[in-house]
């Protein structure tokens, strides 16, 4: 059974630029997550600080908080991309990491050729690949370019392709930043349709949006993240309101 489990995790980004950074203090930008060495010059961001979550299967977790809050940040420590500084992460399942579905997409060879090379990427065999090359084929309506390089794909092209493939094999713990969706209108019907059905069948949802339909959709409960650190946790509708209350506050 898919399974996460988070503990005291915190994340720094370093900045190394000397000549990229102010020595002096604005006041503005003395938050609690910039980090500054003894003369006063910036020297990292803290992005995450402390935070704790356990996920078991039929979880599925709004993140809220508003743009730099330390979501899409928290998305990349569960699917690997970035290892936290401090504290533990336990995943037990594949993680599907939908935060940026064209990432790997190599130009230079064929779409079929990208099929398997994003499929062994994402951990699948080549057994399983072979067995979604079909329907993949046959979602994104590319035909006879499938055999020709990515860099002749027009933008559209593309997103239709990373579509099909991402959402090709079944989820164990989906990590979403945002609802995906592509193409023109007609293809847009039918992606809104594969990606309903691809979400219900995830074992573990973790869904980071701005949008609260969206959310109280697809998600039975949900945690606030401010300047990284969890503020509050509990159902989705109450959390969101608390949230919305509180930029209302900030900016009255």
């Amino acid at each position: 059974m898919p399974h996460v489990y988070v503990e005291n995790v915190s994340l720094t980004f370093p900045l190394y630029s000397a000549n990229a950074v102010p020595t002096t203090r604005s006041g503005k930008d003395d938050a609690p997550n910039i980090i500054r060495n003894k003369s006063g010059r910036l020297i990292g961001v803290k992005s995450l600080t402390d935070v704790d979550l356990e996920l078991n299967s039929g979880d599925r977790l709004a993140i809220i908080g508003a743009n730099g809050s330390g979501k899409t940040t928290l998305l990349q420590v569960l699917a690997g991309i970035y290892p936290p500084d401090e504290g533990y992460v336990e995943i037990r399942g594949t993680c599907t990491n939908l935060i940026n579905i064209n990432l790997g997409m190599q130009a230079d060879v064929t779409g079929n050729e990208n099929i398997m090379l994003r499929g062994l990427a994402a951990g699948h065999r080549r057994e399983e690949i072979e067995e979604q090359r079909e329907q993949i084929a046959e979602f994104s309506q590319l035909g006879e370019f499938l055999d020709m390089p990515v860099r002749t794909y027009s933008a559209g092209m593309q997103i239709r392709l990373s579509f099909a493939i991402a959402t090709a094999f079944k989820p164990e713990i989906l990590l979403l930043d945002e609802w995906l969706s592509a193409g023109d209108a007609a293809f847009k019907a039918r992606a809104v349709e594969r990606m309903n059905s691809f979400v219900s069948e995830a074992g573990i949802l973790v869904l980071a949006s701005h949008s609260k339909a969206l959310l109280q959709a697809n998600c039975n409960r949900a945690i606030w993240l401010e300047r990284g650190r969890v503020r509050a946790k509990g159902e989705v509708e109450n959390i969101w309101d608390a949230y919305i209350e509180d930029q209302a506050k900030r900016r009255a």
